[in-house]
């Protein structure tokens, strides 16, 4: 087998580790160390290790070093291999001929996975062929020689083209060591304490530090990464906005830090079937633990079921058998309008308390869950602006009013409005407008007013008008960044660098 060549890492879990006193002791008696390769090899130290011992010295200024590259060459696992057993055509060669011919199959029983290899390699050398019907090996030369194995053992003298036919089949490899020269400094006799880098509590207590020797400070090559402050998200941004414009027009926040509702907040005092599609599983994440929500207001409860079952004052209801279970079951709500409706609740039971309604008008931005298919519009988590305003006779006149003042306030004018179809708002509104930035008519969000099924079962006074609306923060702050697809905002696919880069939301009202 071929020693390991200069620089090889041969052996070096067998190797020792030099201590600092055996360094420090190497150097006195010969002034230097001219190569530390070649003193690692004298003295069966591991070379890294040694350098390590090499850095520290100079960390405390007694030596100085140079570092000079050596390139050289060393045998693979598989190089080593075939040097000591040969390649792995010739093995296969010789255990053909030893049994006067082999299957595959009693090869790899011989020879393991140096069989697979060197079958192909003699049968390209066309030192082997198989009978294709007994699937065969048998020799077509009498005798052979290892050249491979040659010249892994000749690796110190081998030609350029042999080298790169070894290195081609991953015999050999080229290595590349680091080896120093190591010279003393003047101070190398006076460092006989460690010099350190910080002053430490225990010094100033004790007053060593006035004997104490410091490194020198670096103060030219400063790397120190630059501090920088956090970046607002730029959803944030737009929610911030959009929450400030809404206190200006007098508008009141919910509280909405209930995610988890129930089915009844949810659908059932939206007069919401218990058979609508939104209410399925594909439409709706449903909390198996724990799965019934408790403490439902009873006599409300009651009032909801008779107005889905019988209706009243005027409403026929849906006509059919209402389940408490069903209404009890949680879920992550799928829009913040269960935050309005329990608002109106607590509205009509002050009602209830005082005798006397106040007007009042609310908004709410936060999370909302459903099941959706991801795609560049929708996401299975978002969030949602919404808002109402209960008074006396409202109608569509005043809803209309209100969402132009909003949208106008950021940015957004030209509004239309399309009949739709909700279940707890009736009339209902699709709302769109022209967009400044994407130049074109594009879908804002949904309103109506709030259905009398809905108010009446609450308590609310019978002239007692809700108007609401509703749109997408994603898709506003989308539109407003100029962004494509939401996910890019609001998802794993988003660059985080790229918060650090947005600008600062600043809606301007438009001109009308």
């Amino acid at each position: 087998q071929v020693p390991p060549s200069r620089g090889g890492c041969s052996g070096v879990s067998a190797m020792a580790t030099p201590t600092k006193d055996e360094v420090v002791a190497v150097i006195e008696e010969k002034c230097e160390i001219a190569d530390s390769i070649q003193l690692s090899a004298e003295k069966g130290w591991d070379h890294d290790r040694l350098v390590g011992v090499i850095k520290s010295l100079q960390a405390d200024d007694r030596v100085t070093s140079t570092a000079s590259k050596i390139e050289g060459t060393k045998l693979t696992e598989e190089g080593e291999a075939c040097a000591k057993d040969g390649s792995p055509e010739v093995q296969v060669f010789n255990c053909i001929k030893s049994k006067g011919g082999a299957t595959q199959a009693e090869i790899d029983e011989v020879l393991g996975p140096v069989g697979k290899v060197g079958v192909g390699a003699a049968m390209k050398n066309r030192w082997v062929s198989m009978d294709k019907g007994t699937r065969k090996f048998t020799t077509s030369i009498g005798s052979v020689s290892d050249d491979v194995q040659n010249d892994l053992n000749a690796l110190k003298d081998l030609p350029k083209d042999k080298f790169e036919a070894l290195k081609k089949r991953k015999l050999v490899a080229l290595t590349s060591t680091t080896s120093f020269k190591v010279t003393k400094t003047d101070t190398w006799g006076a460092a006989k304490t460690k010099a350190v880098a910080e002053v430490s509590a225990e010094m100033i207590l004790k007053g060593t530090w006035k004997d104490q020797e410091f490194k020198p400070l670096n103060f030219n090559n400063v790397s120190g990464l630059r501090s920088r402050g956090g970046a607002l998200h730029p959803l944030m941004k737009v929610r911030s906005e959009i929450r400030n414009i809404l206190l200006l027009m007098g508008f009141e926040e919910m509280p909405t830090n209930q995610w988890v509702e129930s089915s009844f907040w949810n659908f059932d005092t939206l007069f919401q079937p218990q058979q609508h599609p939104a209410r399925d599983a594909h439409d709706t994440f449903f909390i198996s633990e724990p799965a019934r929500a408790q403490n439902l207001p009873q006599e409300y409860l009651e009032d909801v079921k008779n107005m889905h079952e019988k209706g009243g004052r005027g409403s026929t209801g849906w006509r059919y058998d209402w389940s408490e279970d069903e209404a009890r079951k949680n879920l992550l709500r799928t829009h913040t309008t269960s935050v309005s409706s329990r608002m109106l609740y607590k509205l009509a039971q002050e009602y209830k308390s005082s005798g006397v309604f106040t007007p009042r008008k609310y908004f709410s931005i936060d999370r909302v869950f459903r099941n959706e298919t991801l795609d560049h519009t929708h996401l299975a988590e978002f969030h949602q602006v919404e808002g109402f305003i209960a008074d006396r006779n409202l109608g569509l006149g005043h809803l209309i009013g209100v969402l132009k003042d909003f949208f106008l306030r950021i940015g957004v004018t030209q509004l239309r409005f399309k009949p739709a179809y909700n279940p707890y708002t009736e009339p209902s509104m699709e709302i769109f407008g022209y967009h400044p930035l994407l130049k074109k008519t594009v879908e804002l969000g949904n309103s109506g007013v709030f259905r009398p099924e809905m108010l009446l079962p609450m308590g609310l006074p019978e002239d007692v008008t809700v108007v609401a609306w509703g749109i997408g923060l994603e898709r506003t702050a989308a539109r407003m960044y100029n962004i494509k697809g939401i996910r890019e905002l609001f998802s794993a696919e988003q660059d985080v660098a790229e918060t650090r880069k947005k600008k600062m939301t600043w809606l301007q009202r438009a001109v009308e």
